[in-house]
């Protein structure tokens, strides 16, 4: 069974690969930058300030931050434990057709991809303390959230760094950091004096 997986994993993995074009390889190099996205992380600041005043707004922050560290950490930690070769360390997957569109091949290990987590943690953490606000649904906010955080999962596939697999469990396993820790600073936030009436609103 587990070969089996696996198999079905390289192949998935070199299908999604192999819809690259030199047009769209700087497009994947664009999402796969983490310092491409400060203007947007920046945003999500002044949203977060803006919908929950400094005090609330700074207890999402920090709760970020931490999520981040615990994602960085974890994922670390994980990959030197289960020790699986990134595809473009693979013989097997350089030899099926895997694209690397730059140079470099990243570390040598890749369960599960950090990136992956990080988005989808950033995301579902702002997104859940967001909602302490109950009258507030961003729905606009999740929508391009999660929509940036898959294409940065997805990069990593058309950058020859991850499998689908290392990508599908680092997007879980943020997700689910996000919604914990998220769920930890609402609890935070609704003991701190509430925000100026005109901090509330929908985006």
């Amino acid at each position: 069974m587990l070969d089996w997986l696996i198999e079905l994993d390289r192949q998935l993995t070199l299908a999604i690969n192999g819809l690259h074009t030199p047009a769209t390889d700087h497009f994947w190099l664009m999402f796969s930058d983490r310092w491409v996205w400060v203007p947007f992380y920046a945003i999500l600041v002044f949203i977060i300030i803006k919908r929950l005043g400094w005090k609330r707004g700074l207890i999402l922050i920090l709760a970020v931050v931490l999520c981040l560290v615990l994602s960085d950490q974890i994922s670390t930690a994980i990959k030197r434990s289960v020790k699986r070769l990134r595809p473009s360390y693979t013989t097997w997957m350089l030899e099926g057709g895997l694209h690397i569109p730059e140079p470099g091949r990243g570390g040598y290990y890749g369960f599960f991809s950090s990136h992956a987590s990080n988005a989808f943690m950033l995301v579902t953490c702002i997104l859940t303390g967001l909602r302490s606000i109950k009258e507030c649904r961003y729905k606009d906010v999740a929508v391009v959230g999660f929509t940036w955080a898959a294409l940065v999962s997805v990069s990593r596939i058309m950058m020859g760094r991850h499998y689908l697999g290392d990508v599908l469990v680092g997007a879980v396993f943020g997700a689910l950091l996000g919604w914990g820790i998220g769920r930890l600073a609402r609890i935070l936030i609704k003991r701190v004096s509430p925000s100026p009436s005109g901090s509330r609103g929908t985006p």
